[in-house]
C-alpha cells in the first residue's frame, strides 16, 4: 500500500487529505458494531447522533459553541507542535485564562462592557501564556520533558482553581448556604459576549476563526513565525543558522498556553457567565484541553484545516449526547465513541508521516541516481 501512494503522488495527495475523516468513518464503523452489542441499530443510532447535532438552529449553534473552545485550543497545539514542542497543558491553561479574565469581571463590575470584555481576553490571553511560558522556559534551558511538567501544571492550575473557588472567589450567596457550591458570583450582564438570539452562539466564535486566520499569517508569513517552524524542523540547523533556538521554544510553547488562556476567558464571558468547578478541570472545560489535541491532528496541525476539525468534533459532542438519550445507551459508550475516534485519526496521522517520509526519502534517492547519471564518465 505505501509503495502504490509513493508510486502515485496525486492519488497521495487525495489520500492525504481525506485520511482523518476515514479515519473517523472506521472509529463510526466500530462504534457500529459496539451498538449492535447493546442491541441497537446503528442507523437509528446514528441518525439521532446527525439530527443532535445538525437537525434544528438551535443544534448547529450548540455544536459551533462546543467547537470554539476546542478551535482555539488546537490552534495552540499547532503553534507548539509546529516548534517542535508538545504541549498537554491545555487543560490548566484554560482554567488559569478562564479565573483571571473572571477575577477582572470581579473586581470591576462597573465599568462599561464594551471595555472590560477586551481587557478581560486580553488578560486571559496573557495568563494562559504565563502557564505556557514556565515549562517552556524548563525544557528550552533545562531540558526538562514538557510532557510531564505541562501535565503537572495542570494539577496546580486545577488545585488552585478550586482553593479560589472553595474560598476567596466563592459566590457570597453560597457562603451561608448548606451546600456551598463553589462557583463564582455571576459576571455582570452587560459583560456578556453578543450572541445570536435565541440561541447560545456568541461573538466567540467568530473570533476564534479569526484567531485562525491570524495564527495561519503568523506562521507562514511572518519572520517569527518562520523561525518558530525552522526550530521545529531542526533545531540543530536552526541554531547553526543564527535563530535562537531557546528563545523560540519558550515562545512557541507560550503562545501555545495563551491561546488556550484565551479559550477559557471565551467560555467564561460567552457562555457561563462565571466560573465554577467539580473539583477537576473536566467539569468547566469539557477536557477541551485534550479534545484540542486530537483537533489539531485532524486538522494536519495547519490552523485553517483546525476550522473544519474542530466543527465535526463539536459536532460529535452535541450530536453523541442525543444518541444517548434516543438509544438508551450507557454513558460510557458515548465515552468510547469519542476514544475510538482520537484512536483512529491517531493512528492515521502517524501512518500518513511515515508515508511522507517514505516519498522523502524516494525523492532524494531518486535525485541522486539522477545526478550520479548525468555525471560524465
Amino acid at each position: 500500500m505505501q509503495d502504490f501512494f509513493i508510486r502515485y503522488p496525486r492519488v497521495w495527495r487525495a489520500f492525504d487529505i481525506l485520511l482523518p475523516f476515514l479515519a473517523t468513518l472506521a472509529a463510526l464503523g466500530v462504534g457500529a458494531v459496539l451498538l449492535m452489542v447493546f442491541d441497537a441499530n446503528p442507523i437509528v443510532a446514528y441518525g439521532a447522533l446527525l439530527d443532535g447535532a445538525f437537525g434544528s438552529t438551535n443544534a448547529v449553534a450548540d455544536t459551533l459553541v462546543k467547537a470554539t473552545p476546542l478551535l482555539l485550543v488546537a490552534l495552540g497545539i499547532c503553534i507548539a507542535f509546529r516548534g517542535g514542542v508538545i504541549n498537554i497543558g491545555g487543560e490548566g491553561q484554560l482554567v488559569l485564562g478562564a479565573v483571571t479574565a473572571t477575577l477582572v469581571g470581579l473586581a470591576l463590575p462597573d465599568m462599561s462592557g464594551y471595555l472590560l470584555i477586551p481587557i478581560a481576553l486580553i488578560v486571559g490571553f496573557l495568563a494562559g501564556g504565563f502557564w505556557g511560558a514556565i515549562p517552556g522556559l524548563l525544557k528550552a534551558y533545562f531540558n526538562v520533558n514538557e510532557i510531564l511538567s505541562t501535565i503537572m501544571m495542570n494539577a496546580i492550575a486545577v488545585q488552585g482553581m478550586n482553593y479560589l473557588l472553595r474560598g476567596p472567589m466563592i459566590d457570597p450567596v453560597q457562603l451561608d448556604a448548606a451546600s456551598r457550591i463553589p462557583q463564582t458570583a455571576r459576571l455582570s450582564a452587560a459583560f456578556d459576549l453578543p450572541r445570536l438570539v435565541p440561541t447560545r452562539l456568541h461573538l466567540g466564535t467568530a473570533l476564534a476563526v479569526i484567531a485562525a486566520f491570524l495564527v495561519f499569517i503568523f506562521l507562514w508569513r511572518t519572520v517569527v513565525g518562520y523561525r518558530i517552524r525552522a526550530v521545529g524542523l531542526n533545531a540543530s540547523a536552526s541554531r547553526y543558522a543564527g535563530i535562537n533556538v531557546p528563545r523560540n521554544i519558550v515562545l512557541a510553547i507560550a503562545l501555545s498556553g495563551a491561546f488556550c488562556g484565551l479559550a477559557g476567558a471565551i467560555q467564561v464571558y460567552g457562555l457561563h457567565h462565571r466560573m465554577f468547578t467539580d473539583g477537576s478541570a473536566t467539569g468547566f472545560t469539557g477536557s477541551a484541553g485534550f479534545n484540542g489535541i486530537v483537533v489539531a491532528l485532524f486538522g494536519q496541525l495547519h490552523p485553517l484545516g483546525a476550522i473544519p476539525a474542530s466543527f465535526l468534533f463539536g459536532a460529535l459532542i452535541v450530536g453523541a449526547n442525543k444518541l444517548q438519550r434516543v438509544m438508551q445507551v450507557p454513558s460510557s459508550f458515548i465515552i468510547a465513541l469519542n476514544g475510538l475516534v482520537v484512536v483512529f485519526v491517531v493512528s492515521a496521522d502517524y501512518w500518513r508521516r511515515r508515508i511522507a517520509r517514505r516519498r522523502e526519502a524516494e525523492v532524494v534517492s531518486e535525485e541522486i541516481a539522477t545526478s550520479e547519471a548525468e555525471v560524465p564518465t
